[in-house]
């Protein structure tokens, strides 16, 4: 019996550089971003990070498209990084389906070395000069915003969206401690425009409320108050800027619009409810006592009480137990989806109060709790909120977050359970509408966990595929 190599032919080298820096940035982009926004697309200078060289290339007069690869030949003339990879005046061939006349300016990102993979960008000579400074830009994130700051809607669009990208990655203290390089008029203008997208609203309200006044709080109650779909559109943002700058005394009207009101639209009450979780865990201007009065409101609706249980569970509020017990008898199979977070409730609770309750609901209605036990771990027991803002209070650890409902509507699914027709008509309005709203799930994070994912199997693939493989005869 003898031993050899099955022959084996390798691949194409894969970057793996490329997915190992994949891997790094997804796993450090988990820092809280901004609350609202959601990156459109991987900012040009994360994908600079992760590239072996990143060059400045024209198309040379005469040297036409391969009509049948796309392989068209350029010159480098400038070197972002990577100069022991490539250097300018060399020409390299990169693949490019697009129009390519003579003089043509392009961002070349390659990986790979010594054989580089080129991918390609066209560019304008203003967009050479921001590449130029991104790429030199200094590891702070404040410091960085200053400099995008300038592009958030500039004429070219390539720039703007990234700026605003970059922005809706950067960690939510960094935006705060940019309030004095704020323009604050101009974000006002900006949020007034009619055809602003709903995203980029979102970022501008998000800033106003870190540098606006008392004085802009006629303008954004007047926001609320309106019907115009466009004038409310980032509602979740507008609450929780609103609330910013009115503090406590804001959420009389935040309640009586959007929570107490059994006529508010689900999409309405939920970006609300966003709001309300943004100040109770991120926020400093009102403190989470003042905050679970209004979150209480919710549970006298019972088709989205379980909207706000993992909330009150996350918070320590322990007050409500007989409510909740309540709410779990009476529930009909319109809204039984509530049984299985009132559980999960109950189970955080740390009063003998709440010991006895279970016992109570499981002669109710054990598959429920069964449910709970089986789908659910042992929740992290959280202590009670204190008298001062949120920013005295710790996070909860996001394991201990996710065993309470991480935040997001708990419902059928949560209980293994078909969608009920009542869940499925509340979340139809939704369809369209924003992820942040949808879910009640950061989409950077939901992007993050994916990204770890993907790189993850992707790179596992490559290792199997790139090693050898050996058997005996």
């Amino acid at each position: 019996m003898s031993t050899r190599a099955i022959p084996f032919r390798r691949p194409v080298a894969f970057p793996l550089a490329l997915l190992v820096g994949l891997l790094t940035l997804t796993v450090a982009s988990n820092a809280l971003a901004c609350p609202f926004c959601s990156a459109v697309s991987q900012t040009l200078r994360q994908e600079m990070e992760m590239m072996d060289a990143v060059v400045i290339a024209e198309s040379i007069p005469g040297q036409d498209r391969d009509p049948d690869t796309g392989v068209v030949k350029l010159k480098v003339t400038r070197v972002l990084k990577g100069e022991e990879h490539v250097q300018a005046g060399k020409p390299v061939e990169a693949v490019y389906y697009g129009n390519v006349t003579d003089g043509r300016k392009f961002m070349l990102s390659g990986v790979d070395p010594p054989d580089m993979q080129w991918s390609c960008l066209p560019i304008s000579d203003r967009s050479e000069k921001y590449l130029a400074q991104v790429i030199v830009l200094p590891d702070d994130a404040v410091a960085r915003l200053a400099f995008f700051r300038d592009y958030l809607e500039d004429e070219e669009t390539m720039l703007a969206r990234d700026a605003y990208d970059e922005f809706a990655i950067a960690p939510y203290q960094a935006v705060r401690q940019l309030e004095d390089q704020m323009d604050r008029q101009r974000l006002v203008e900006w949020i007034k425009e009619p055809e602003m997208p709903a995203d980029r609203k979102r970022l501008y309200l998000t800033m106003l409320g870190v540098c606006g006044s008392e004085q802009d709080l006629p303008m954004l109650e007047s926001m609320l108050r309106s019907e115009q779909k466009s004038t409310r559109s980032g509602l979740d943002a507008l609450i929780a800027c609103y609330l910013t700058l009115a503090g406590e005394d804001g959420l009389e009207l935040v309640d009586e619009l959007f929570l107490a009101n059994k006529k508010s639209p689900y999409a309405d009450t939920y970006a609300a409810i966003m709001a309300i979780r943004f100040h109770g865990t991120e926020g400093e201007a009102i403190p989470r006592s003042a905050l679970l009065p209004s979150l209480h409101l919710v549970l006298d609706r019972t088709d989205l009480a379980d909207l706000v249980i993992p909330d009150l569970a996350r918070w320590g509020d322990w007050s409500q137990i007989d409510r909740l017990v309540q709410l779990f008898a009476s529930a009909d199979e319109d809204n039984n989806w509530v049984r299985v977070p009132v559980v999960n409730y109950l189970r955080a609770c740390p009063l003998p109060e709440a010991e006895a309750a279970l016992k109570k609901l499981e002669q109710i209605d054990p598959d429920s709790v069964r449910r709970a036990n089986t789908f659910f771990a042992a929740p992290v027991q959280s202590s009670s909120p204190g008298p001062n803002s949120s920013s005295s209070l710790s996070r909860p650890p996001e394991a201990a977050v996710g065993l309470v409902g991480a935040g997001r509507p708990v419902g059928p699914l949560a209980a293994n359970q078909p969608l009920a027709a009542s869940q499925a008509r509340r979340l139809a309005p939704l369809a369209k509408a924003p992820v942040a709203a949808a879910t009640g799930v950061n989409p950077g994070r939901l992007l993050t966990v994916t990204g770890m994912a993907a790189a993850s199997l992707m790179i596992t693939a490559w290792l199997i595929l790139s090693g050898g493989a050996t058997a005996q005869d």
